[in-house]
């Protein structure tokens, strides 16, 4: 018989009671007559000791109800032998996570990955289940459960490492979050096709562990319930890091200044180093090319530097860092800003050098730049329109009335892609609206306000007025409208207002045709009509549409590796394309293929389709830079279970024999027999104490006398 709570059979001691009670000699208190003591002499007493027990029965009685008490209290349970457990340790399932992202690249880090691999498979039996993946951006499988279960015990090990010694670390950035849920989603899986009980399951995780590493898709994610993480972290055999990274032109940027490449240094916080160079690589990447600048970034700070572009060298494709310990991330590939032109017809009898004139204010909006050459080529509404300037132009203004082939030709343009920008001068331009739009009958009503008009309800998500968005530059209401014209929208099919008047009027709209689309502006921007043209917001505005319209490409456009690079025009020529890789291999693309997904390293991308070509420049994802260390609880802080010690075997057979005892305990429950038997032996032992002492009575008064 075993015990549950044997602690308690510590009241077993109070059996003691009853004998000391039982040994303990009270004075009678019985009263008996005598007659004088006057003739007796006197005596003193006698001492005896006496422990002579009486009474043993009585005393058995209450001993045994104490004794059954404590045995009830202990919660007595016969232990029978459990059948032996056939599988002692249970089969593990591991999944291998090995990161092979842009940052395992440093000095050190790949051999080390391997060779905490391998200790780590050493380890397994032969009845554990393990896959090892490889992950960057995207989770590869290296070897499957399936792979691992088919392949011989002992050659399990060396088909692992046979397979990562031909793995080398790539150029994309850390997706932690990814390959974790993909790990654990693996193990589920495999639970779910066994039909015995899971055994553990378990996720080794052989990384660097950057700060870069994109963490946000495990926020939501519900972590499987017995699932270990054991996090093989790898020290960096350089700590410090500085790394180089390609900046967008700010929309404010000076369009007067020389054209330059802007690049951001960022130093690590724990760095040795603070003085850098940076400049434009030569083509064999062996040296500047042209004078380097000089760079001081403190450790935990970083440095934002235009690169000018060198006069008269060619071939420039990248901008490298110098003076850094690691240097997989000290180059940025980037196409040297060439000057865009781009030709602009304005349809309209206006003067050129007429102060009242829309032409005199648009051609003084787009001045020459270093970056930007802009011709406006004006075009009488009634002479006829040349099919060259027609078809070289990107966007065309119309500001009156024009005869009916120009409209039909500027229709045609617009419906193969074109934009037009529709500023009538007065409601006499009814008909080229109709003319454009196919609206035979669209009409146009010239109103004058009593005071002004203002621009309202403006809609800041269209790309028009996206750049104004920001509350600092939203307001709109210091523009005087002092004539506009009035058109009825519900009129026009498709039509989109983008801003409206305070009147209700429709001051903008935006109306698809064909591939292209006409805006409507239904004020023109000279002095006349409003004061569009004299304030803040026309220049970036106009700016607006020309790269609404195609007229402009946009510079801010970063490729990094792992992300489709959109082909355009080029993959919509209907024939295969042509890749030549960075590397200088090449590979041709199926007619049609609008976007290609194959930015597996850094560097120059040139797509050719017939005669159309397209460079890109594919860099380094920034994040990869930041190669400090996470937090040693960051992966705790998303819900990851965190490191579990290995079972101590004696700790777990006590555990285990105690949760044995607590179930046969609870099936018996013995101690309601211990209970029922205390509660019998006392009602005996009451009976016969009351019994013994009525006899007693007897015996000490046999005559009847009074006590």
């Amino acid at each position: 018989m075993s015990f549950l709570t044997p602690l308690f059979m510590l009241g077993a001691l109070a059996v003691a009671g009853p004998l000391i009670f039982h040994l303990i000699r009270r004075t009678t208190r019985e009263r008996t007559v005598f007659s004088s003591l006057m003739f007796l002499r006197p005596t003193p007493p006698r001492l005896t000791h006496r422990s002579r027990l009486e009474h043993l029965l009585l005393l058995l009685l209450r001993c045994l109800a104490l004794a059954l008490l404590a045995l009830g209290f202990a919660r007595p349970f016969l232990r029978r032998t459990a059948p032996t457990d056939a599988t002692p340790g249970q089969a593990r399932r591991i999944a291998v996570l090995v990161d092979e992202s842009a940052s395992m690249r440093r000095a050190g880090l790949w051999p080390e990955a391997r060779a905490r691999v391998e200790a780590v498979l050493r380890k397994t039996t032969p009845a554990d289940q393990v896959a090892v993946y490889t992950f960057g951006r995207q989770v590869s499988p290296l070897v499957s459960f399936e792979e691992w279960k088919n392949a011989l015990a002992g050659e399990r090990i060396g088909l692992v490492m046979s397979r990562l010694a031909a793995v080398n670390p790539g150029w994309t950035s850390t997706h932690l979050g990814n390959a974790l849920i993909s790990a654990a989603e693996a193990l589920a899986d495999a639970d779910g096709e066994k039909k015995v009980p899971a055994g553990p399951r378990e996720i080794v995780l052989v990384s660097d562990l950057q700060a870069g590493s994109a963490l946000d898709s495990l926020q939501a994610y519900d972590w499987p319930k017995g699932l270990q993480l054991d996090v093989q972290a790898l020290p960096a055999r350089n700590p410090t890091n500085a790394g180089l990274q390609l900046v967008a032109d700010s929309p404010d940027a000076d369009r007067e200044a020389t054209p330059a490449v802007r690049v951001r240094v960022s130093n690590a916080a724990d760095s040795v180093r603070e003085q850098f160079k940076v400049g434009w690589s030569r083509p064999d990447g062996t040296d500047f090319a042209g004078a380097a600048i000089d760079v001081y970034v403190p450790p935990g700070q970083s440095r934002v530097i235009a690169v000018p572009v060198p006069a008269g060298v060619t071939g420039l494709q990248k901008i490298m860092l110098r003076g850094d310990d690691e240097d997989f991330d000290n180059t940025v590939y980037v196409m040297p800003p060439a000057k865009q032109k781009l030709s602009v017809l304005y349809l309209g009898a206006d003067a050129a050098d007429d102060i009242h004139e829309p032409l005199f204010f648009l051609q003084r909006a787009v001045p020459d730049n270093p970056h930007l050459t802009v011709r406006v080529v004006t075009q009488a509404p009634d002479a006829p329109l040349a099919p060259a300037i027609a078809q070289e132009a990107r966007i065309y203004f119309v500001t009156g009335p024009m005869n009916a082939a120009t409209a039909a030709e500027l229709r045609d343009q617009m419906l193969a892609g074109k934009t037009v920008v529709f500023a009538p001068k007065s409601a006499d331009a009814a008909a080229a609206l109709g003319q454009l739009l196919a609206l035979p009958g669209l009409g146009l009503e010239d109103v004058q306000p009593a005071n002004y008009a203002m621009l309202a309800e403006i809609d800041f998500q269209h790309p028009l007025f996206a750049p104004f968005a920001d509350p600092r530059f939203s307001d709109f209401t210091k523009i005087h409208v002092w004539k506009y014209r009035r058109v009825n929208a519900a009129a026009i099919p498709g039509a989109r207002i983008l801003a409206k008047f305070d009147s209700g009027d429709p001051a903008l709209l935006e109306i698809p045709a064909g591939k292209g689309r006409l805006l409507a502006l239904m004020t023109g921007w000279n002095p006349d009509d409003s004061q569009l043209a004299v304030s803040s917001k026309f220049v970036p505005l106009l700016y607006s549409i020309l790269e609404l319209g195609g007229g402009l490409a946009s510079q801010s456009t970063q490729i990094v590796v792992g992300d489709p690079v959109p082909l355009g025009d080029v993959g919509t020529a209907g024939e295969a394309t042509t890749v030549r890789l960075p590397d200088g291999t090449t590979t041709t693309l199926a007619a049609g293929t609008q976007n290609f997904t194959g930015t597996l390293q850094p560097g120059i991308y040139e797509f050719s389709t017939g005669a159309r070509m397209l460079r890109v420049a594919v860099n380094l994802d920034p994040a990869e830079s930041r190669t400090a260390p996470l937090p040693a609880d960051q992966l705790e802080r998303y819900g990851a279970p965190g490191p579990q010690a290995a079972p101590d075997p004696v700790q777990a057979a006590r555990r285990e024999a105690l949760l044995q005892g607590e179930e046969a305990e609870s099936r018996q429950k013995l101690w309601r027999w211990f209970i029922g038997a205390t509660l019998a032996v006392l009602l005996f032992e009451s009976v016969l104490a009351g019994w013994t002492a009525r006899r007693q009575t007897r015996t000490v008064n046999p005559g009847g006398l009074a006590s």
